[in-house]
């Protein structure tokens, strides 16, 4: 009888192996795969939407992994990916993401999206209706509306998310938070951040001429939901940054890294109002329409935050295209204010605070208290692994088990604060040269936000630029 059952029991095993062999899913137990090798039931498949420039390190990054397999690669541009395509041969190439996702949807698990910021948000939501975990470049959109709806998705698709902005994953800004949670510089109240940005060509005249589209370029493509322009090769491969169409400026390109710090520690999240003020260098990038091409040369910017206590305010400046705060008087003549990307120095009742973009080398003003003062002791985790492998591992882990830095829930408020700023430089800039009067808009007035509704309550024009227009057969829905 156990004779019996034991048989019935083999042939059983037998069949059920064999089934699964047939079907293809029979997975090798890891231990009998040797020691470090990863099952391919444990890998996670990537596609990479953008695989030339940042698009490229991105993936060399996330393929650093032994748990992760680069399995599919879309650029409009075959001259910007050929080095990728070489890294990456066995992963299947696509001009279009649309496409890439229609045919690949059952074979990628997530999707790095590193392209201009202007396609981010489309390729980003596309991926995230798939159920595919997704890493966008930051900064995480082109506008406030569109950095709202992806926060929104990432809950609502329950899939896991990481803006590129790899200082979040740093031990300098851990630190720094640690130092300002101890108390050692008070309650913070004035911040200042800067950037040597922009080093591609703003606040000139709108390019000009007529040139041929390269072959290997698909241009329709790359304009994306921006709308149709004639080909110019003044915007390509990387100074598409500095006009309003495609790119997000000095502030959109660096505001993620130095400004994290900011978010990061204080206790604050929507702006309640913005002022600015830009240089001009050109009269030629003023015309008669309502929006100027091109983003200035230079800005600073006063965002005001309610804290989230709701006991006062802390007020942070932003300046770039080679403008700086004043040097703190706490610093020596020969020591360095931030470092050659910029900086952030944060005021508080008891003292001062500074650190490097992407919140390195955090340091008490003057420095020499780093040697008389107390440092609290670390109890924030740290990120060895990295921001990249960090969200691969969270990917693996799946939605709600592992963490990220900067999922949506962060990095979209993030994304809105800064783009406020651009909200009101372009509010600054429209028809600020030629219009008379009361139609004149003077540019330190200061911009008041409604967070909740999104929407400016002093100054309708500059609603336009909470949610730009897309050109036909591009949409954003949710």
């Amino acid at each position: 009888m156990k004779k019996n059952k034991k048989t019935n029991q083999s042939r059983r095993d037998f069949l059920k192996n064999t089934s699964l062999a047939a079907a293809g899913f029979f997975i090798v137990p890891r231990h009998v795969l040797g020691k470090g090798y990863v099952a391919p039931s444990d890998k996670l498949n990537i596609a990479g939407i953008g695989a030339g420039g940042k698009g490229a390190s991105d993936l060399a990054e996330f393929a650093k992994s032994p748990k992760v397999n680069i399995v599919a690669l879309v650029d409009v541009d075959d001259r910007q990916s050929v080095k990728t395509r070489e890294k990456f041969p066995n992963a299947k190439y696509y001009k279009d993401f649309r496409e890439m996702l229609d045919k690949e949807k059952n074979n990628i698990d997530a999707c790095s999206v590193s392209t201009p910021d202007n396609c981010h948000a489309v390729a980003a939501l596309s991926a995230m209706q798939l159920g595919k975990h997704v890493y966008v470049q930051k900064p995480l959109t082109h506008d406030i509306y569109e950095a709202r709806i992806l926060t929104e998705a990432a809950k609502r698709y329950k899939v896991v998310t990481q803006m590129g902005n790899q200082g979040g994953s740093g031990d300098g800004v851990r630190k720094m938070k640690e130092m300002v949670d101890a108390g050692l510089v008070g309650d913070v109240h004035t911040v200042h951040c800067w950037t040597n940005r922009p080093v591609w060509p703003q606040g000139i005249p709108t390019p000009t001429g007529s040139f041929d589209i390269p072959k290997e370029l698909d241009w329709d493509l790359w304009l994306g939901p921006a709308k149709k322009i004639d080909f110019n090769p003044a915007y390509l491969p990387f100074n598409w940054r500095g006009w309003w169409a495609f790119g997000t400026g000095a502030l959109g390109d660096m505001a993620c890294h130095i400004m994290d710090p900011v978010f990061r520690i204080l206790p604050i999240d929507y702006p309640s109002s913005v002022e600015c003020s830009v240089a001009t260098i050109y009269k030629e990038m003023w015309n008669d329409s309502m929006n100027p091409d091109g983003c200035p040369p230079s800005s600073i910017m006063h965002l005001t935050y309610p804290k989230k206590n709701g006991k006062g305010t802390i007020k942070v400046s932003w300046h770039d295209g080679g403008l700086t705060p004043e040097r703190p008087e706490e610093l020596l003549p020969e020591e360095p204010m931030g470092n050659w990307d910029g900086g952030v120095i944060m005021e508080g009742t008891k003292g001062k605070i500074m650190c490097d973009c992407y919140g390195a080398n955090p340091r008490l003003l003057p420095t020499h208290l780093m040697q008389e003062k107390k440092m609290p002791a670390e109890r924030i985790k740290r990120v060895p692994e990295g921001h990249y492998i960090q969200w691969v591992n969270a990917c693996i882990d799946g939605y709600g088990k592992g963490e990220t830095s900067s999922p949506f829930d962060y990095a979209g408020p993030f994304t809105e604060s800064i783009l406020m700023g651009n909200l009101a430089i372009r509010s600054f800039m429209m028809k600020n040269a030629s219009a008379k009067g009361d139609n004149k808009y003077p540019g330190r007035k200061r911009l008041l936000w409604d967070a909740k509704n999104m929407k400016i309550t002093n100054f309708d024009e500059a609603n336009q630029f909470v949610k730009r227009e897309y050109r036909d057969g591009w949409k954003l829905v949710m």
